[in-house]
């Protein structure tokens, strides 16, 4: 079973469930572990539960559960699905008004949860995902009937609507079907991804689109899915030194903790031999770092986007080309256009655009917003960026952080990449402020690997390697900066700290 056919996603779980059911699937470091029968089972259970509570075919439900909950939240996902209705995947790190904004937004039927969750206000009814297997499994014929339970489900349903972070805005939801999210899943056992792995170890969490394509790995590649119930740089390493993962995924922020507490030098990285990056573009500073940190692991960068999913770049990083973030794969397509939708010649900056390589998704409940984002099979990513003579595609910066001073137009990545070069800068993030003549300019904050470091510091460092005008008028010193579920660096929120008086601040 390849990409050339559509399948659903029920139809993997079942399929594994029957070649390999006493294999591990997932594992939650402290909180258990599931094989593949276990998934098939609980799930059927569940996907029975919900249709005695009279969820039909095309309701949506609420999935709210917290890293530690991985395998009931597994279970739920599946569950929902099998009833023929649709998963809204939540995390226990949303704000309350959040999460009501998106149950109301998609019109949940129910909600479930982790068991040691409340549930959330709204009217809606809810349970755990064990209340429902209970009462499936009360008495012999109720449990033959939850066996044979479940309803048609085909590749073209709606399966899931995944939140994007809300980096920039109010969060869209993202409709993704059943043949959109098993595109390029197998069943051959010979043919599983990751065959170099007996376990692969991440840190996403519940509610994200890196965190979903952690879901669709256990149930497709080969590797047990093995998490931390919470992630910290000390149980990371502790996890990699134990299980020795053949796979890691992170995102950059976490990579930037785990090196700078200096665990790589206290634990055997040696069992990596790939190391993932996903959600952002890894700084080739950090990128240099890490190859140092994991010396058998060959270092990817993944890009791609809740909405363009599948498709997707990936790049294994090259000293020839430190900022390539790759060229399409497994059929998807790329291009870079102007502001018309012309496809740009290699060298010139514009707008990044990728097609999927099967059913493409769509914002839901949103038909202006996915006039804009959605033509033609094409999905545009909201960064800028360029291609370079051989293909391969160079991340210039999300198009709402370009900063425009004067007559220039700045690279805020650019300009954080510089910063990464400096021994006693941490993480950075670069943004724009107003100025009286110039309109905007730059400010950057840094969280320094170690306290004292001047701000007068840092622009001096970055006199010799940025423009004139790249040059950030202010340098903010922070103890970390605010970050969404993702891991990204919410922007919006940074020129607020130039107003904090207890921040160190530097400027001409």
């Amino acid at each position: 079973m390849t990409g050339a056919t559509a399948y659903t996603v029920p139809d993997l779980l079942r399929v594994r469930a029957e070649q390999e059911p006493d294999g591990v699937a997932m594992i939650v470091d402290g909180h258990g572990t599931m094989t593949f029968a276990e998934w098939e089972r609980r799930s059927t259970l569940v996907a029975y539960g919900l249709t005695r509570r009279g969820v039909a075919p095309g309701d949506r439900v609420g999935l709210l559960f917290g890293s530690r909950d991985w395998i009931d939240y597994a279970v739920a996902f599946c569950g929902v699905l099998k009833a023929g209705a649709v998963a809204v995947p939540l995390s226990d790190r949303l704000a309350p008004a959040e999460t009501r904004y998106m149950l109301e937004h998609c019109g949940a039927a129910a909600v479930l949860h982790g068991r040691d969750l409340g549930a959330p206000p709204g009217g809606r009814w809810t349970a755990a995902p064990a209340d429902l297997e209970t009462s499936a499994e009360a008495g012999s014929e109720a449990g033959s009937e939850a066996a044979s339970a479940g309803a048609r489900v085909r590749p073209g349903d709606l399966a899931q609507i995944l939140y994007t972070s809300g980096t920039t805005g109010r969060p869209k939801g993202v409709g993704a079907s059943h043949a959109n999210l098993a595109y390029g899943c197998v069943t051959r056992p010979n043919r599983r991804r990751f065959a170099h792995s007996r376990h692969l170890l991440h840190a996403f969490p519940i509610g994200t689109n890196a965190g979903q394509t952690m879901l669709l790995n256990a149930l497709d590649a080969r590797p047990a899915v093995l998490t931390p119930a919470r992630f910290t740089p000390g149980r990371f390493a502790r996890l990699i030194e134990t299980y020795r993962p053949g796979t890691v995924f992170m995102v950059p922020s976490m990579a930037i903790e785990l090196l700078n507490a200096g665990l790589h030098e206290r634990h055997d990285m040696s069992g990596v031999l790939l190391l993932g990056s996903a959600a952002a573009a890894l700084p080739p500073a950090l990128a240099e770092r890490l190859a140092a940190a994991f010396p058998n692991a060959t270092l990817t960068n993944y890009y791609t986007s809740t909405e363009a999913a599948p498709a997707q770049t990936i790049m294994i990083y090259d000293r020839e080309r430190p900022t390539a973030l790759g060229r399409p794969a497994f059929g998807g397509a790329l291009r870079v256009t102007d502001e018309a939708g012309n496809p740009l010649p290699p060298g010139e900056v514009g707008e990044i655009w990728m097609r999927s390589p099967t059913a493409p998704r769509s914002y839901y409940g949103d038909d202006a917003a996915g006039a804009q984002a959605f033509r033609n099979g094409w999905v545009r990513m909201g960064d800028l960026g360029r291609l370079d003579a051989d293909g391969y595609l160079h991340l210039v910066d999300r198009e709402s952080d370009v900063v425009k001073t004067g007559a220039f137009k700045v690279s805020t990545l650019q300009v954080e990449a510089a910063l990464y070069e400096h021994p006693g800068v941490a993480e950075a993030a670069v943004f724009g402020v107003p100025h009286p003549v110039l309109g905007t300019v730059l400010a950057a904050a840094i969280v320094p690997r170690s306290e004292g470091m001047p701000a007068a510091e840092v622009r001096e460092f970055l006199r010799g390697r940025v423009a004139g005008h790249e040059l950030p008028e202010r340098v903010i010193v922070v103890d970390d900066l605010p970050r969404n579920r993702s891991g990204k660096v919410i922007k919006r929120e940074l020129p607020a700290l130039l107003g904090d008086s207890r921040l160190h601040t530097e400027g001409d």
